[in-house]
This record gives structure tokens, C-alpha cells and sequence, in this order.
């Protein structure tokens, strides 16, 4: 396995990167329409198209995701792949015409150094269209596609994937930009908060620190004190994927149970300050031999293997080339 999101058979992933910009986008493709959904808990979400990912809506499968930065401007980079798709045929049909469905979300990353004076049109339209080309097996961690502008309170953020085969049988898959509010290391030492999941020293393999240190009343938080420009400048935006037969609303259970994969990885989560969302994804390869159980077994794998997607984002991130950036993982503690 290649400890990314594509080895759940039915996707590809391709990134674009601006490190000009300081910003990028990341999309998921998929090789058949997909059964899809999202569970949104932070509290300023950016998104696209996610009222049609509920259980009750008609549109019963997608094909792409997107992450991006830019904020709202960052919106566009799902028109870029809609555009990509649609040269190949790809989409929802209606009558003769085929729509592309493309849900998205974006990260907060306007004031990381990068340049932004783009005119009067954005260039994520652009960016989308080149990572849905892009799309392979095959991928880069760290400061690449959405998670090439992101930051946590205190390290670079960045672009993390792992995988794992769940005690069902199944195999479950998760990618993540992590610009977090919070951090995911522990006190202001190299370990990751997601250590307990760690497989094959894939984040360095320095464990939980002995003792642990002591939480702080008060946590450390980006942009405080309150008011700071830094205070919105935050989000974790992700997908998990398995290749089991899922329902619409059980999708929407795998992205409920996914968002402790982020309360295991980043402390705090979920704050008024991020605009977490995560939306799941099913392949339909293989069937669940119990409709409940198996999916409690996959809902749990995904937890570890987001948490574990989140540690990697930083522990591959490097820094941007523009001065005065937030430092990496590994400029403080080395590789």
C-alpha cells in the first residue's frame, strides 16, 4: 500500500501549487460516480455544493471533490475542475447534457506572505482545472495543493494522506489540509497529538512525550489576542474514502465519526475560529457483511487514519520561500 488516500480502488488525487500565490488546490476524481457526503463542525465553513451531499437529496452520486485555498475566492477552483471534467464527457446526465457534481471546500490562507493581487479574476478556476488533470495514483505530501498556504498556531501546515485495511475488511483512506486554529503537536515539543496511531514511524515515530506535559488552561490559539487578522485565518478541510458499498446516509456517519480523527490529531478543534469539514466518500467495491457493524469498524478506522493524515501534513510540510512564514515541522526539529 502506498499509505495514501488512492489506495481505496475508485480515485486519483492531483494538486496544483502556486507557491507565488502561496495557495494551491487539491481534487479528488473519481473513476465512477460516487456516493458521497459531508459533516461540517467547525464555525465558519467555506463551501460548495454540499446541500445536495444530505441524505435526502436527489442527486445520489458526484464526481470530484475539491480542497483549495482562497477562501471564498478559492470557490472557483471547482468551476476549473467541473471545466476538466466536462471535456471528457463526465457528469450527471440531463437530457444530452452531462453535469459534472463538484462539492468543495476551501481554507483560509489570504495572509501568508503570497501574492494575491490576481486582478479582477481569481487563478483558482486555473488551478482547479490543472490538479483535475493532474489526478493520479501517485501524490506529494506537505506544502503542496491546498495545503500549500496553510498554517497551525505554531508550524506550517500542510497536505497529509494515510491509509489502512479496517478490521472489516475494508479498505479506508484519508487526505487532509491542515491550517488549523489549534496545534497538532504537544505543549512546544516535536510530538504529535497523533502518535498513538502511528504506523512505520510515518511522522517521525517519536511517540507521546514522558510525562506529559500539562494542558494550559488556556490553549494556544491563532490569532489571539482576540481581534488579530490571524483569528479567521484558519479551517481543516478533508476527505476520507473507503471501498465499501455504502448508502448516502451512511457516508454521512462516516463523516460524523471522521471528525474525532481531527480531535485526535489537533488540540482544540472545532472552534468559532476554523471552518472544519470533512466529506466522506464510498467506492462501492465491496459489500458489508452487517450494515451496522462493519460500518462502526469502518467509521473507526477512519478516525486513526485522518489522525494520522493530520500529523503527516505537518511533519511534511515546508516552509514557503516568502520571508517571515511560519516554520516547519522540520526546520525546528529536523527530519
Amino acid at each position: 500500500m502506498r499509505n495514501l488516500i488512492t489506495d481505496v480502488a475508485g480515485l486519483r488525487v492531483g494538486n496544483s501549487t502556486d507557491l507565488a500565490l502561496a495557495s494551491g488546490v487539491t481534487v479528488v476524481v473519481f473513476d465512477e460516480p460516487t456516493v458521497a457526503s459531508v459533516d461540517v463542525r467547525g464555525g465558519g465553513p467555506g463551501t460548495r455544493e454540499t446541500d445536495l451531499l444530505a441524505p435526502d437529496e436527489t442527486v445520489g452520486a458526484i464526481h470530484a471533490l475539491t480542497l483549495s485555498g482562497g477562501s471564498a475566492f478559492g470557490l472557483d477552483a471547482a468551476a476549473g475542475v467541473v471545466a476538466a471534467l466536462a471535456e471528457r464527457g463526465i457528469g450527471f446526465p440531463v437530457g444530452d447534457a452531462r453535469i459534472p457534481i463538484v462539492p468543495g471546500a476551501v481554507l483560509f490562507d489570504l495572509l501568508n506572505g503570497g501574492n494575491k493581487n490576481w486582478g479582477r479574476f481569481t487563478p483558482y478556476r486555473e488551478l482547479g482545472f490543472e490538479a483535475a488533470n493532474a489526478a493520479s495514483l501517485n501524490f506529494p505530501l506537505g506544502t503542496v495543493g491546498a495545503g500549500t498556504g496553510a498554517t497551525t498556531v505554531n508550524l506550517k501546515g500542510g497536505l497529509g494522506s494515510a491509509s489502512m485495511v479496517a478490521a472489516s475488511g475494508h479498505v479506508v483512506g484519508a487526505l487532509v489540509a491542515v491550517n488549523a486554529c489549534g496545534a497538532t503537536n504537544v505543549g512546544d515539543g516535536p510530538h504529535f497529538w497523533s502518535a498513538p496511531f502511528e504506523r512505520n514511524g510515518e511522522f517521525g515515530g517519536l511517540g507521546l512525550p514522558s510525562p506529559l506535559p500539562a494542558l494550559p488552561d488556556r490553549p494556544a490559539l491563532k490569532g489571539l489576542p482576540a481581534g488579530s487578522e490571524a483569528a479567521i485565518a484558519n479551517t481543516t478541510i478533508a476527505v476520507v474514502a473507503t471501498d465499501a458499498i455504502l448508502t448516502k446516509a451512511q457516508c454521512k456517519r462516516l463523516a460524523i465519526m471522521a471528525h474525532d480523527g481531527y480531535a485526535r490529531a489537533i488540540w482544540p478543534v472545532h472552534t468559532p475560529l476554523d471552518g472544519d469539514t470533512i466529506f466522506a466518500a464510498a467506492t462501492g467495491k465491496h459489500s458489508l457483511a452487517d450494515p451496522v457493524f462493519d460500518l462502526a469498524l469502518i467509521g473507526s478506522a477512519v478516525v486513526q487514519t485522518l489522525a494520522r493524515a493530520c500529523a503527516r501534513a505537518v511533519f511534511e510540510a515546508t516552509a514557503l520561500p516568502q520571508q517571515g512564514t511560519m516554520a516547519s515541522w522540520r526546520e525546528r526539529w529536523g527530519s
